[in-house]
């Protein structure tokens, strides 16, 4: 028996102003329900990312009416949860723990009349600082900007990859941004608008970074068996895995040159049985342009230290070898997590890009990436069932 993610459910992404993260989650998990055409009682599980406030797990279940749940959790691998709460999902239903799971990320991080750099502001104040993190606290390393900045400072010094390397990303994704409805920056941009974009952390400018969106997205898992009656083509979970290397930013440690999605690509395509040369498309978790580049590297779709030269190519946008990030990933449509590329892979393996729709959909890498490169998740999905 396999699984099978059966519903997709997506609120207005961006600057949507006036919904808590816990409605927005409810109201995204019943647009999934209704997708997959079923009701609310058919979920016996629900699976919830952090954020909502409270104890958002139950507080949710009772918003939306949920009641004798199987599997009710909290999840938090900060980008890789996505990934992780589908696999829980996938393993909840193969071992009869639940038969029909939701699961969902919600944020609302932007508030009328502020900047979306402001959004995730910490002003540190009160902040205790221990050991080795007070030492990089105290030379200023204490934003999430700053410590990627740090990762693909090091990449660069060891590799020789460059901003116009990291440009060609950002620019592949805009391209792809330009065929999605729902995403947020849709203008063409070029290298040199890349290069005079103004710095937020060197080496990483403005279109190096991820956008801030409010919206919520939520998928529902369940058997293939039974997702062969329900009402959207099913997208088949082939695989999954994780990877969480603990690296700290001291002397010996691979901090930037190496991430989890190293281990988590191969057990995920283990799993799946497939390699690099079977996927078609990959839709990569890009906080940053650097981590589409070492993510890429990691999972093997180009040699370690080739991810810039393999990005310049030319290979990730519309037309490429390997379409990446179909819908504008978090560079340039919305930014929900590891909902963002999961969301993507979901609508591409249904045949519902439109006019970004990648050529060949057989096979789908989807990634997470959480914290400082703490965390990584890997799922291998399919419009077909596994061995068919």
């Amino acid at each position: 028996m396999g699984t099978s993610i059966v519903g997709l459910g997506m609120t207005e992404l961006g600057r949507v102003y006036g919904r808590s993260p816990r409605r927005l989650a409810a109201d995204a998990v019943r647009l999934a329900v209704a997708d997959a055409g079923l009701a609310l009682g058919d979920l016996d599980g629900l699976l919830v990312s952090h954020g909502l406030g409270g104890s958002p797990g139950i507080e949710l279940a009772d918003t939306l009416g949920l009641r004798d749940l199987r599997l009710l959790a909290l999840v938090n691998s900060f980008g890789a949860t996505a990934g992780a709460m589908v696999s829980y999902a996938a393993m909840a239903v193969l071992n009869g723990s639940a038969t029909t799971v939701a699961c969902v990320f919600a944020d609302a991080p932007l508030k009328p009349k502020q900047s979306a750099g402001s959004a995730y502001n910490r002003d540190g104040g009160g902040a205790e600082w221990y050991g080795f993190g007070g030492m990089t606290a105290a030379l200023g390393l204490r934003s999430v900007n700053s410590h990627y900045a740090l990762a693909a400072q090091r990449h660069m010094a060891r590799y020789g990859t460059t901003s116009e390397q990291l440009g060609a990303i950002a620019v592949a994704t805009r391209r792809w941004a330009a065929g999605n409805p729902l995403a947020q920056m849709r203008e063409p941009i070029t290298i040199e608008d890349h290069q005079r974009s103004r710095w937020v952390s060197e080496p990483l400018h403005l279109l190096d970074c991820c956008l801030v969106s409010n919206g919520a997205v939520a998928v529902i898992v369940t058997s293939a068996d039974r997702a062969r009656d329900l009402a959207r083509p099913p997208v088949h979970l082939w695989g999954w895995g994780q990877g969480h290397p603990g690296h700290r930013k001291e002397r010996g440690s691979d901090f930037g040159l190496t991430t989890g999605a190293a281990a988590s690509g191969a057990a995920a395509m283990k799993m799946a049985g497939v390699t690099v040369a079977d996927v078609d498309v990959c839709e990569l978790y890009d906080c940053y342009t650097y981590t589409v580049l070492v993510t890429l590297e990691d999972y093997g779709f180009c040699a370690k230290g080739e991810g810039g030269a393999f990005a310049a190519s030319g290979a990730l946008g519309p037309g490429g070898s390997l379409p990446t990030n179909t819908g504008g990933g978090q560079l340039s449509a919305f930014y929900m997590w590891g909902m963002t590329p999961l969301s993507e892979a979901v609508i591409q393996a249904r045949g519902d890009g439109g006019e970004r729709q990648a050529p060949s959909t057989d096979v789908i890498l989807v990634s997470g990436n959480g914290g400082i490169l703490d965390h990584h998740s890997t799922l291998v999905v399919s419009p077909h069932e596994k061995g068919a």
